[in-house]
Parts: C-alpha cells; sequence; structure tokens
C-alpha cells in the first residue's frame, strides 16, 4: 500500500477527503516501480511453468511471488529482513498446505492448520512491521495449497517451485538497491527516498491488543467457514479470506466501510472475470494476471473497493489455473462466500466495537486503548 503524501499541486483542500480521481491522479513514480515489480514476479514463474507444461502448479509459483508484496517504500537493509520474514512464512504457509493436501487430512487437521497459519502470521506481522500487518496472504496460500490435489510424490517438486518464485520475487524486490546505486543514489521521480520504516517489537508476543485480533480472527474464521460448510458452497475458503481481509491489525481502526467496499469490490471484479476469465488461452490468461497484480498495487492504498476490480479477476484466474472448475460456479462461489465472510467481520467490528465502549464507560469516559 501507499504511504501517506504530501501535499502538491492538485492535491484536495485540507480537511476534505480525496475523491477517486484525485487518488488515481497521484499515483507515484515510486508506484509504478512497486507494480511493475510486482508483475514481473507473477508473471515470470508463470512463463516458465506454461513452457513446461506444467501450469497447474501456477498456485505455488504465484504464492512464492507474492513475496513482492512485502517491504514497500522500506531502506534496503530493513527490506531485506521485511521480505526475507514474509518469504519464509509463505513458503512455510505453502508446505503446510501441501501436507494437508498429500495427506487427504480431515476437516479437523485442516482448521488445527488454518489456526496455527494465523496466530503465527499475526505474531510475526506484529513482530517484524509486516505491511499488510494481517496474515491475509499465509492464510490465502494455505487454504489454496490445502485444496488442490496433490499427488505425495509431486509435493517436493511443487514446494521448490514456490522457493524458486519466491527467490525470484526476492530479488526483484531488492532490485532498487543496484538501480539506486548505479543513479548514484540521484532524488528524482523514480529514485525517491524511501519512506516507511517498520517498528521491530520482539515482545509483541506479549501485547493484549495483538492477542485480541488474533482471537478476533480465529472467531471470524470458525463462523464464516462454519456457515459456508453448512450451507454447501464449493469454495469455503473464499469467505475465511474474506474474514480475515476485512478484520484491522493491532490497533487499527475497525471499519465497515472496509467490508462494504470488499462486498461491492469483488461484485464487480467478478462481472469483470466474467469477461475475460471463459476460453481464452493460457497466455491471456497470464496476462490477466499480470494486469491484475499491477492495478492492484497502484490502488490499494488509495481505494480498496477500486483495487478489488483487480484483486478479483487475479484471485480467480490463479484459482482456475490450479484447479479448474466450472466459470459460474467459480464466480458465484465467490460472490456468495465474500459477502457471508464481509457479514461476519461486520458483526465483528460491531462487537468490538460495544465492548470498546463499555469498557470506556467503566474507565470513566477515557479511550480505551482496545481497537475502536
Amino acid at each position: 500500500m501507499a504511504e501517506p503524501r504530501a501535499a502538491g499541486p492538485g492535491a484536495p483542500e485540507p480537511g476534505r477527503p480525496e475523491t477517486l480521481l484525485e487518488r488515481v491522479k497521484s499515483v507515484r513514480a515510486l508506484d509504478l516501480e512497486v507494480a511493475s515489480r510486482a508483475s514481473i514476479a507473477v508473471v515470470v514463474p508463470l512463463v516458465v511453468l506454461v513452457l513446461l507444461g506444467r501450469i497447474d502448479w501456477a498456485a505455488y509459483a504465484s504464492f512464492g511471488a507474492m513475496t513482492s508484496l512485502y517491504g514497500r517504500s522500506e531502506p534496503y537493509r530493513i527490506r531485506a529482513r521485511t521480505v526475507s520474514v514474509a518469504a519464509v512464512f509463505l513458503l512455510v504457509s505453502v508446505a503446510a498446505g501441501l501436507v494437508m493436501s498429500v495427506a487427504e487430512a480431515t476437516l479437523p487437521a485442516l482448521v488445527l492448520g488454518l489456526l496455527l497459519v494465523i496466530t503465527a502470521g499475526m505474531l510475526l506481522a506484529s513482530t517484524y512491521g509486516l505491511f499488510p500487518g494481517t496474515p491475509i496472504f499465509f492464510v490465502f496460500a494455505y487454504l489454496v495449497c490445502a485444496q488442490v490435489p496433490a499427488p505425495v510424490d509431486e509435493m517436493l517438486p511443487r514446494l521448490l517451485v514456490a522457493v524458486a518464485s519466491a527467490a525470484l520475487a526476492w530479488l526483484l524486490t531488492m532490485s532498487g538497491w543496484a538501480f539506486r546505486r548505479l543513479a548514484g543514489d540521484r532524488s528524482g521521480d523514480l529514485f525517491k527516498e524511501l519512506p516507511r520504516t517498520p517498528l521491530l517489537r520482539p515482545a509483541a508476543f506479549r501485547d493484549v491488543q495483538v492477542w485480541l485480533t488474533i482471537l478476533q480472527n480465529l472467531v471470524g474464521v470458525l463462523l464464516a467457514g462454519g456457515l459456508a460448510l453448512f450451507v454447501g458452497i464449493g469454495h469455503p475458503y473464499w469467505a475465511v479470506v474474506s474474514v480475515v481481509a476485512v478484520l484491522p491489525p493491532p490497533r487499527a481502526a475497525h471499519s465497515i466501510s472496509r467490508a462494504v467496499h470488499r462486498i461491492i469490490g469483488t461484485a464487480l471484479g467478478v462481472a469483470v472475470t466474467a469477461l475475460v476469465l471463459p476460453g481464452p488461452s493460457v497466455w491471456a490468461l497470464i496476462a490477466v494476471i499480470a494486469i491484475g497484480q499491477f492495478g492492484a498495487e497502484i490502488l490499494i492504498g488509495r481505494h480498496y473497493g477500486a483495487a478489488l476490480l483487480f484483486v478479483t479477476p487475479l484471485a480467480l484466474t490463479v484459482a482456475h489455473l490450479a484447479d479448474p472448475v466450472a466459470v459460474p460456479t467459480l464466480l458465484v462461489d465467490r460472490v456468495v462466500e465474500t459477502a457471508l465472510g464481509g457479514v461476519v467481520a461486520v458483526l465483528i467490528v460491531l462487537v468490538a466495537r460495544g465492548l470498546a465502549r463499555q469498557r470506556s464507560r467503566r474507565l470513566g469516559g477515557q479511550r480505551p486503548p482496545l481497537n475502536a
């Protein structure tokens, strides 16, 4: 996501929220650099898999490539730590999902693995200041890899695809250091200062707010996943991912609007996907993934709903390449389960707000530190 911007020509008046058009116009060269890296990181492994005739391994390559989504706008010495931590846990999540798939794990085992991924992912994000500060990508990687059927003799090759993809993404994410060195660290549109310095918090595991956020996520995914299974929807992991995507990290404000943006943005994104997913060649689908990744990185820090116009085709295309199903079923499941997860997340937000107000009254009107 983008960092806060200083006011400049064309900036909105103080106190007036930016319109979507103003946010789009404010795209910086640094955003273009980040978006380009992320697109290259996901496209190159997919092209290699097509040439090898193993596009069915697309999910593993895509989740390894998510390494490039971390470390944005951070100084390179810190970025190396951030990206390395993210890459390792992405690979752990992929490996855990693969183990579940190969073992044909029971539902209780899958749920236990999910709860562990959420807990460990949130603790890592809070300790190392990862951005995003939620375990969304770790959860997504675990759930999809657990769902895609995998024979035992292909477990190691599939994991190595993720490792190679993560390594490429790591190099691309750090490549700006070389470019800036070659440019003599000159200041300009492309070679901007890197403003984000995440806070390292070794004692995050002792933070009550971190554990409250973990609890909210655990309750949310159990409710959303359980309801999706009860209703009999074909892709219950979308409901789980939606909850994790909507609930904020520790000490961030709870926002119902984020859930609304996710539901509406996903519905519109599904409509876009319906136009591009059925029928095109695998090369066209890779182009959709590249465009989706690029657009998502440009917009995600400016307007969450608009970003989902790109995120949704990207996610659905990757899911379709990894485990092809009837396109109408895939699209309907995505909309229904996103709405389900969004509603569950909103309920948790409302409960958290109510508890925060009660605590505030008990403290004599002082604002409590609970997410409010």
